[in-house]
């Protein structure tokens, strides 16, 4: 008998490549109003969008304000006051579901493990973004179903975020389910709190600094076969 039928699998630096999609996106907006940008650029802000995320997970800002609140931040730590901060998030935002870079073969995996294990995606990302996103990738295809916290009204890890993704799974049964992802904060969290199991991804051998519990960890994805 089959350990887990059921996997929840983040797409953000799990499925897909999200600090590429983030630099591409970020490098073509900057382009888009005049100017070329470093990669210093990039990680801070990468740093404040992660930071920004984090508070929403916590439930500290919502998502209309976090949307070009962390471009209001990053403005102000470059002094930047000539381009417009909603017009640069809208453009930053369409760019970023532009394009998709595949982790591990992601693709592949998911597609020899469709009608051996129902799969169903679990993200914080924003609604538009991720479905076309998906639909590029063709990753909407395999998934059973794909579950987008701006839609269920709670963001990972809230444990009403999890339960609308319960109920809305035909025949869900907890024991027989995994929820598959590289962040602490939202997917492990998250499983820990709806008191599923959990498989970090964890391909940089990060340390677990939040003492949460662990029932898996890989480092590329292919492992998850060994898992099921």
């Amino acid at each position: 008998m089959k350990q887990f039928t059921t996997i929840l699998w983040d797409v953000d630096q799990t499925l897909l490549d999200f600090n590429k999609s983030q630099s591409h996106a970020l490098h073509e907006s900057f382009r888009g109003f005049g100017r070329e940008i470093t990669e210093d650029i990039v990680q801070l802000y990468a740093a404040i969008n992660d930071s920004f995320w984090k508070r929403h997970e916590l439930g500290e800002i919502s998502k209309e304000k976090l949307l070009p609140g962390r471009f209001e931040a990053l403005f102000a730590e470059l002094s930047i006051t000539d381009i417009p901060v909603k017009e640069f998030a809208d453009t930053y935002q369409r760019l970023l579901g532009s394009v998709f870079f595949f982790r591990d073969n992601s693709y592949e995996l998911c597609s020899r493990l469709k009608g051996r294990v129902r799969q169903y995606v679990i993200t914080n990302g924003v609604s538009a973004t991720q479905r076309n996103k998906l639909r590029l990738s063709g990753l909407d295809k395999i998934m059973d179903d794909i579950f987008i916290s701006e839609e269920m009204g709670y963001p990972k890890p809230h444990p009403l975020y999890f339960e609308q993704c319960f109920q809305k799974i035909p025949g869900f049964q907890k024991e027989k389910t995994i929820v598959v992802g590289d962040s602490l904060s939202s997917d492990i969290r998250g499983a820990n709190n709806a008191g599923i199991s959990c498989c970090w991804y964890n391909p940089e051998g990060k340390e677990n600094t939040d003492g949460l519990k662990i029932d898996y960890e890989i480092r590329n994805l292919w492992e998850i076969e060994e898992i099921l």
